[in-house]
């Protein structure tokens, strides 16, 4: 009984967070079989019991109502308390979406244009060269510096063209540049890190090549610089504050909160060779855009709702239905000739949009919606907007190493269970 209390006031906290769509229970769109969300539920505790991850939060939200709400297992196998709808979860990179939302606001008051040249904001951008790696007789690389061919635009960042890779080693020259660039070193703020990205060279020619970066980062910077105000002031202001989003932020600055911090498996805390999942207890001053957030599920169901909505949420327009839909349509179709990288993510049914993965083919076995649009983060989240079916959906866990996995094999049993 108190496993069943928990659940029934984690549901009433949603459905006060979320609000009603326009429409009802009749509404376009397939339905939830009982049976189907059973091994949905089924999955999800295999996954803790095999000790895959420590617990995790589900919640599918249909016609404006949640249709599929549990909490599973503990946020943190050190404590061993157990996983709730306050829970505090790494977004990391669903924070993009949040930054291009934000963006796109003042697209639409006239501040900026998706064809603005990033120059006209950071004049540092005007005088970048692009890297290419050659390699000599000896078959050893090395890089020379080519002149841009058009500048580098507000769309190229908002969509990953602009050359800005995060940086790896074993990905060329280029990457290995922004590996060794101590981007990070010192807590840079927005403006300390676009001056280091500046310093570097572009990885292509912008327009060219799908290539996931810093771009939303310039993006947050761009706001800053545009509204006088940091990343989160304006974010707080003008999104996060109206809509109810009152656990998302930065970091967790309140103490008291800390316990409520989900956490991998102490085994599952590298998000790169040479990175670990980040102490979000610690301030900092780098409000990152493209992947420096923290929140709750119920927080990004607002969000989610928002955008199912068409850009209203509980009265209050926060963009138009037209700009929503543009940010979910392909910006880097066959049309525009730009080329996907090796590590391209959203996979070969999905284009991308401004700040999401778009659905563009149906997979191969699959009857997925197309339209859909959705992103992730390295530290395990991921959500889903599914306008076709008036839906959205929003898995939170931490869990570097199993994330890829995860999201396909639960997306798979979620649709299964719609019958598609």
């Amino acid at each position: 009984m108190p496993g069943r209390r928990a659940t029934i006031a984690a549901l009433v906290l949603l459905l006060g967070a979320t609000g009603a769509k326009a429409g009802s229970e009749g509404s376009v769109g397939h339905r939830f079989s009982p049976e189907g969300l059973a091994k949905v539920s089924d999955y999800i505790r295999n996954e803790i019991a095999t000790g895959k991850i420590p617990g995790a939060i589900l919640l599918l939200q249909q016609h404006g109502k949640p249709v599929y709400y549990r909490n599973f297992g503990v946020r943190d196998v050190a404590t061993e308390l157990s996983m709730s709808a306050d829970t505090i979860f790494r977004l990391y990179s669903m924070s993009k979406p949040i930054t291009s939302v934000s963006a796109m606001m003042l697209v639409e008051e006239g501040k900026l244009r998706l064809d603005d040249p990033v120059s006209k904001y950071i004049p540092a951008f005007a005088d970048m060269k692009v890297g290419v790696e050659k390699r000599g007789e000896d078959g050893k690389a090395t890089m020379t510096l080519e002149p841009l061919k058009r500048p580098v635009t507000i769309e190229d960042l908002m969509r990953h063209t602009a050359g800005l890779p995060y940086g790896y080693y074993g990905g060329g020259v280029v990457n290995k540049a922004y590996a060794d660039a101590g981007l990070f070193d010192n807590d840079p703020s927005n403006a300390d890190l676009v001056a280091r990205l500046t310093a570097l060279p572009l990885a292509e020619q912008p327009g060219t090549q799908w290539d996931y970066g810093h771009a939303t980062d310039v993006l947050g910077r761009i706001i800053e610089i545009i509204t006088g105000k940091s990343l989160l002031q304006f974010e707080q202001e003008r999104l996060l504050g109206p809509l109810g989003m009152t656990e998302t932020a930065f970091y967790v600055a309140d103490k008291a909160k800390w316990p409520l911090i989900a956490e991998p498996m102490p085994k599952d805390r590298s998000i790169s060779p040479v990175a670990e999942i980040r102490d979000v207890r610690k301030p900092l001053r780098w409000e990152s855009g493209g992947g420096g957030m923290v929140g709750t599920i119920g927080d990004y169901a607002r969000f989610s709702q928002m955008l199912l909505n068409g850009g209203t949420y509980e009265g209050r327009r926060y963009l138009k239905a037209e700009t929503i839909a543009l940010m979910a349509s392909d910006h880097i179709g066959p049309e525009t000739g730009v080329v996907r990288d090796k590590n391209y993510y959203p996979g070969l049914n999905s284009g991308f949009g401004l700040g999401f993965a778009v659905r563009t083919s149906v997979p191969a076995n699959t009857s997925w919606p197309l339209g859909e649009y959705r992103w992730d983060g390295v530290g395990g989240t991921f959500f889903f907007i599914d306008p076709e079916d008036d839906l959205f959906g929003i898995f939170m866990v931490q869990t570097p190493s199993q994330r890829g996995r995860i999201q396909l094999e639960l997306k798979t049993l979620i649709y299964q269970a719609m019958g598609r």
